[in-house]
């Protein structure tokens, strides 16, 4: 690490930029590859009916896609230019990250707050956990852009994205939990002390949470896990046949479609993963792992919910199931605590963008992951005010806040409700 520290930061900077450009280019690969209707719009794909090669220039980031500009007739004019400035942005972005995390240590709890006394005995976050959480968010920044282009273009956000991801943040809490989000813990008859964002921060943790020998723990693992992997198993309900006629047809689905048997395994390789973690692993790999396994089925479950609610309510869907599985990954990655700050903040700038596009664009179906993933970014880069704003009440809620939650859920359904009676009365 000292080699890198010993670099200059502007050196840094600069190659982090051609980084993120390269990063940017394979962005676009991916938008266009794991969408549902794959386009060969990317210079490392040959379209069908564009027999030429494609020259090497033609692979450069950025300056690439002013080349490709010549297969115009196949693709639409203009083209280019969203590809081309998703290069650009997360060139300048992984730049600006570096920067914001690493070298201005912006995501750190502040300790103006704590007495002089006990703000020295804290030491500074170390540069390896910085760097690493660094290159982690770089990441999840991805897939949440990836995500978030392929929602905007078919209304969908494919498990190839997601799944992956969930699966990667589920590893990186195991392996490395200083990753996630950096909080300051609170215990008392202890100073305080910097550390990782866990499941029941900023209060105690719990002793039935721990590893081996506590049982409930486990169990309260494997059932975060398996909520997952239920909820990828297809599912369909029709209703208008009569419970029986729909509850056999959506069995005989489960038991013939593939990706039923693909989650079995993937839910047997995890519970194997799951338990050897709580028998052998440390203290710290085990709190990091239930934590992004309670993120993301709290976080998934959260939306999962609403969408319920929505369609029972409305009468249609409200929300699709691929922002389910969007919230779910990014509760592995930033925990639930985060999440909830998401589920939030996502509605504000969802309903400013939302009112710009029904009058501009005349639309009615708005994609709900790009907001999703506008208000995770934005937690991400404030996360140290924002861990100052909400740290009182969830200190204060405690074991309330599941309950503050479900009264939230029980007020959109009656607000729902007579969204929909009003809308009937005026029809």
């Amino acid at each position: 690490m000292n080699w890198i520290l010993a670099i200059p930061i502007e050196v840094r900077l600069a190659a982090l930029f051609v980084w993120g450009l390269c990063l940017g280019s394979l962005a676009n690969l991916g938008i266009y590859r794991l969408a549902w209707r794959r386009r060969a719009i990317s210079p490392w794909s040959c379209t069908e009916a564009d027999a030429r090669p494609r020259r090497w220039l033609d692979r450069l980031p950025v300056i690439g896609w002013l080349g490709l500009r010549r297969e115009a007739p196949l693709h639409g004019p203009g083209f280019w230019i969203r590809p081309m400035a998703v290069d650009w942005a997360f060139g300048v972005g992984c730049a600006a990250l570096y920067w914001w995390e690493v070298a201005h240590h912006g995501l750190e709890p502040s300790l103006a707050r704590l007495p002089r006394a006990l703000a020295v005995l804290i030491p500074p976050a170390a540069e390896a956990d910085l760097h690493a959480r660094f290159a982690v968010h770089v990441v999840l920044f991805w897939l949440m852009l990836v995500a978030s282009l392929i929602d905007v273009d078919e209304k969908t956000i494919p498990d190839a994205v997601t799944v992956p991801g969930t699966l990667l943040g589920l590893l990186a809490a195991a392996v490395y939990p200083w990753l996630l989000l950096p909080v300051i813990s609170f215990i008392p008859g202890v100073f305080p002390k910097a550390g990782f964002l866990y499941v029941t921060a900023p209060n105690d943790w719990p002793g039935w949470m721990s590893g081996f020998p506590h049982v409930w723990s486990l169990v309260l693992g494997l059932s975060c896990w398996w909520l997952w992997c239920v909820a990828l198993m297809p599912r369909t309900w029709y209703a208008r046949h009569g419970w029986r006629r729909a509850l056999g047809l959506s069995i005989a689905r489960l038991l013939r479609d593939r990706a039923t048997r693909t989650a079995l395994v993937l839910g047997l390789l995890g519970t194997a993963g799951i338990a050897g973690a709580w028998l052998w692993g440390t203290a710290a790999a085990w709190i990091g792992l239930l934590s992004a396994l309670v993120g993301m089925a709290a976080s998934g479950g959260l939306v999962w919910m609403v969408r319920i609610i929505g369609r029972a309510t409305l009468g249609r869907e409200a929300m699709g199931f691929g922002d389910v599985t969007l919230m779910a990954m990014l509760g592995a990655f930033l925990g639930w605590q985060t999440c909830l700050v998401i589920f939030f903040l996502a509605p504000l700038a969802g309903l400013i963008l939302g009112l710009l596009t029904l009058v501009f664009r005349r639309e009615r179906e708005i994609p709900y992951g790009p907001f999703l993933c506008l208000a995770a970014l934005v937690t991400i880069i404030e996360w140290r005010y924002v861990w100052e704003a909400i740290e009182p009440a969830l200190a204060v809620l405690g074991g309330l806040v599941p309950l503050f939650v479900v009264f939230c859920l029980v007020l959109m359904a009656v607000l729902l409700g007579l969204w929909r009676l009003i809308r009937g009365l005026f029809a």
